[in-house]
Formats: structure tokens, C-alpha cells, sequence
């Protein structure tokens, strides 16, 4: 999955420059952008960078949490891991505490210098078309007494929570990464190939987006990929099986992101479990002002999107569509 945006003709390659997006949907569009069924969401990864400050040394500590919802086959809940060093690239994830089939608890386990508290209740969770809840739920992740992760709606349960802890700071938390791993394709419609449609925020502040790649043709000579947001094409790459790895950039929010994709092993190897296709976004920060290419390799391993920067202004966001046409297990 190297040079991930070299190998491709950029006169095949379309971005729109009149698209810089706003808070409302776009009304705009034309026939090809008709919604075929979208791809099945297996699992979403987030990474949260937390700041929690140690008294004893009187200054903070980084570390990150990666909490993963999947529903497959074989297992339906949730999982998580720590990342201790969260500026290394050695062990990371280390200590994962799984969660299958259980709607409602609590469990301790322990990292190196933390002791993690996992609150949960999925009992009324409501769910969209992944496996991520979306309203009647909480996660709450209390890291040596201290609440670092807070997620979900059930704002008195969580207070409850919040109650029972002798520390009553609050840990600061960013959502630095998300990973979106979809399977299945579509042959009926046009001809697609491929559809993942999901929604994404590029920042804190930001506005909710609506995100669609769609992929299409006969066979990969004529294959042809459609990126769009809100409605709107902002990218559009022709010839795919020749141009199958590429980068392009737009605005977001006032944020410039680069887009990237790999679609070699999806398009060449479509009989193997690794036929994934790749779709990073990724927002720029600070003096960075050049395209995130050779000198990172896009991997299934989060580490390669975790910013290495202490600086915290500088810690931007990623999000990684990882699509594949067989369901995994």
C-alpha cells in the first residue's frame, strides 16, 4: 500500500474548485448521482486523544483510547484499547478490554500506569445502518478515577456516573481518527460497483457532512469513482484501474483536506479477504501545508494516522473508509 499517491494520470483526475462547503445540503446534482444501495458498514474505529493532568508531575499526560463497534457474523459490540505513549510508535494498543453481546455493565482492566473504569448501557440504544449507536445509550471510560471518555445521550445516567468518582476533573478529549470498514458492492444499478455513503464532522466546531463515493463501470479499464459531499461532486476520477492510487484537495469548513485513495488491491485481488479499498480524508494543520504521501504508509495499523506532534493546536483529524467486497467474518 506504498506511494499512495503516486501511479496515476492527473488529467483523469477532476476537482472541483467551486465547491467549498457550508452547512446545508446542496439541492444541486444531476441522474448519475442517484443513490444506489450503499455498501454494508461492518465496524467504525474512533481514536480520542485525551489530556489528563497528573498532579504528581504537575503537568499532562497524552494518551489514546480506541473504541471499535462492530457487528459481524461471528460478534456484535464493542471494544477497547490504550495507547499509553501516544507520541510513539512502539506497542501501541497494547491492553484491549472486548465487549460481545453485553448490553449493560461496568468492568475494570489495567494498562501500565492506568487503571481504566468502562461504563456502559446499550439496553434502549438506537442504531442507523452501522453498528454505531446513535441516541439511548452511554459509554463512559474513567482512566485512575478521572472521566476521560463520555459518549452518548443519557445525560442523568452519565451524571449518576460522574457522582460515584472522588475526582471530579474532567479530562479533556479530541476525536483525532475515524475508521469506517464497509463490505458488499452493487452490480444492478448502472453498473456500480461500489457505493459507501456515511457522514463525517472535519472538526469540532464543524458541520455535520454527507460524504458518497461511488465506484462504476464494466470492468476496471472503464472504471470511473465519484467522490461527493453534500450533494456535490467535488472529485471525479476516470480510468480507475489505471489511475487506482491518487490524492486530490478541497475545502471543508474553511479547512483544507486532502483526499487520498487506494483502490489496487479492491479492483486486482477481488477474490482475496485483503481486496480492501482505501478512502482517507485528512485535514491539514498548522505549517503543514504539504500532501501526507510517501513518508507515511496507509496500512490497517491506526498508528499511521495518529499525528506525532505533541503540539496540541497541530493534532488534525482523520477519516478512513476501508471497503472490501466480501463480508468479513
Amino acid at each position: 500500500m506504498k506511494n499512495i499517491a503516486i501511479c496515476y494520470n492527473e488529467h483523469a483526475i477532476k476537482v472541483s474548485d467551486s465547491y467549498c462547503s457550508g452547512g446545508g445540503s446542496s439541492k444541486q446534482g444531476n441522474s448519475s448521482h442517484s443513490i444506489a444501495a450503499p455498501s454494508i458498514q461492518n465496524a467504525v474505529t474512533c481514536i480520542y486523544k485525551v489530556d489528563q493532568y497528573t498532579a504528581k508531575k504537575k503537568k499532562k499526560h497524552y494518551f489514546l483510547i480506541r473504541l471499535t463497534w462492530c457487528n459481524t457474523l461471528l460478534k456484535k459490540g464493542f471494544s477497547i484499547a490504550i495507547c499509553e505513549n501516544a507520541f510513539s510508535d512502539s506497542k501501541l494498543f497494547s491492553k484491549t478490554f472486548t465487549v460481545v453481546r453485553k448490553e449493560y455493565g461496568q468492568e475494570t482492566f489495567e494498562s501500565s500506569t492506568l487503571i481504566m473504569d468502562v461504563f456502559w448501557d446499550l439496553r434502549v440504544a438506537k442504531y442507523g445502518s452501522g453498528p454505531e449507536p446513535v441516541a439511548g445509550f452511554y459509554v463512559v471510560v474513567l482512566a485512575n478515577s478521572e472521566v476521560s471518555l463520555i459518549l452518548g445521550d443519557m445525560e442523568q445516567e452519565i451524571l449518576e456516573i460522574k457522582k460515584r468518582v472522588l475526582e471530579t476533573r474532567v479530562s479533556r478529549f479530541t476525536l483525532v481518527s475515524r475508521i469506517e470498514r464497509f463490505s458488499g458492492n452493487n452490480h444492478k444499478n448502472n453498473n456500480y460497483m461500489g457505493v459507501y455513503a456515511t457522514r463525517a464532522k472535519f472538526s469540532e466546531t464543524g458541520n455535520w457532512h454527507e460524504i458518497l463515493i461511488k465506484c462504476r463501470g464494466n470492468n476496471y479499464q472503464d472504471m470511473e469513482m465519484c467522490v461527493c459531499i453534500d450533494k456535490k461532486s467535488v472529485i471525479e476520477v476516470k480510468r480507475l484501474g489505471w489511475n487506482f492510487r491518487g490524492n486530490g484537495t478541497v475545502f471543508v469548513d474553511g479547512l483544507l483536506v486532502d483526499f487520498m485513495w487506494n483502490v489496487h488491491d479492491w479492483l486486482f485481488c477481488p477474490t482475496t479477504t485483503k481486496g480492501y479499498a482505501v478512502f482517507l480524508f485528512r485535514t491539514r494543520r498548522g505549517a503543514d501545508s504539504r500532501l501526507w504521501l510517501e513518508e507515511k504508509v496507509i496500512n490497517f495499523d491506526e498508528k499511521q494516522l495518529i499525528n506525532h506532534d505533541e503540539q496540541e493546536e497541530k493534532v488534525g483529524f482523520s477519516f478512513l473508509i476501508c471497503a472490501c467486497k466480501n463480508n468479513p467474518d
